[in-house]
């Protein structure tokens, strides 16, 4: 089978199941597992290489009106896939379903293009199950689903054993803010803590930094879509631009974090629990004293905020 991955998430499912020689190509944004790389690459961002900052990358995203991908058709043509893997859930986290079926116009009738569109983790492990299935590797597929829920309900196990769940601000995006959604705020419950400004099963939204500081978080988790902890961490100047931190808990205890969102929490992959562990780790210490990926998460010092 020709496998053409256009989502990283996906990519990482197709490895994982043993699948890495029958991937002929990926998207621009497919850099994990390190072999991933060396594939014929499928797309490109429309916005500027150059712009990195979280406050010009989201008014270029609204200036293109979220439609910020291209694909190589002549090169799609070429590969002749059986099977074209990409996402309908987010228009800015990966080339659309949309665009893709428009560009598998040129390809043979019985090129299958599968959406994957999970909105919280028993969904992400069922669409591990379902790459399985359309790939004759269900086997695989059922043994690292078996791995994953068994992990995923041994942090949440633990965790209800909590007197008190903080309350929890996971920032999707800096400038402006956005807080979490779809599988985020789930994973910030079996953690052990409260989600109260993210929307589960639902879409990241932008939200007024007045409800943040009313919210009175505990702990502020910096996670923006794609960006890795030193990314984070270089851009982390930016909160300073909002006022009231010395309201925040979060800022008072020394409580904000910043996290690998690209690869940890942003992807519908494998390593979303892996994401989940780190998150049981930043919430309750005591309770979960290992940290499984410690450059993974860096404590902001309050001076980058204030």
């Amino acid at each position: 089978m020709r496998i053409c991955s256009l989502l990283p998430s996906a990519t990482e499912i197709a490895f994982a199941l043993g699948l890495g020689d029958q991937v002929v190509a990926v998207s621009h944004e497919c850099d994990y597992p390190h072999e991933a790389s060396n594939r014929p690459v499928l797309t490109k961002s429309a916005i500027h290489q150059k712009i990195h900052r979280s406050l010009e990358v989201d008014r270029e995203v609204g200036q293109r009106g979220g439609d910020i991908y291209e694909i190589d058709e002549k090169l799609l043509e070429k590969l002749k896939p059986d099977l074209i893997l990409t996402q309908e859930l987010c228009h800015v986290c990966a080339v659309s379903y949309t665009k893709v079926k428009e560009a598998a116009r040129v390809l043979n009738a019985d090129t299958k293009i599968v959406s994957l569109e999970p909105t919280n983790l028993e969904e992400i492990v069922d669409n591990i199950l379902l790459v399985g299935r359309m790939t004759g590797r269900l086997a695989e597929a059922e043994k690292l689903a078996r791995q994953m829920l068994q992990r995923i309900n041994m942090v949440k196990e633990k965790a209800q054993t909590v007197r008190h769940r903080p309350r929890v601000f996971f920032m999707e995006w800096l400038q402006p803010p956005w807080a979490g959604g779809h599988w985020i705020p789930e994973m910030v419950d079996y953690a052990g803590g409260v989600d109260g400004l993210g929307r589960l099963g639902k879409p990241s939204h932008r939200i007024g930094w007045d409800e943040v500081v009313e919210y009175q978080p505990e702990i502020v988790v910096l996670s923006p879509c794609g960006f890795e902890t030193s990314q984070v961490m270089e851009e982390a100047h930016v909160l300073a631009s909002y006022e009231g931190w010395e309201k925040i808990p979060a800022f008072q205890s020394s409580r904000i974090y910043a996290v690998d969102a690209s690869a940890y929490f942003s992807r519908s992959g494998p390593r979303v629990v892996d994401g989940l562990e780190i998150l049981a780790h930043m919430i309750h210490p005591e309770l979960f004293p290992e940290n499984p990926h410690a450059k993974a998460m860096r404590m902001v010092p309050k001076e980058l905020v204030l």
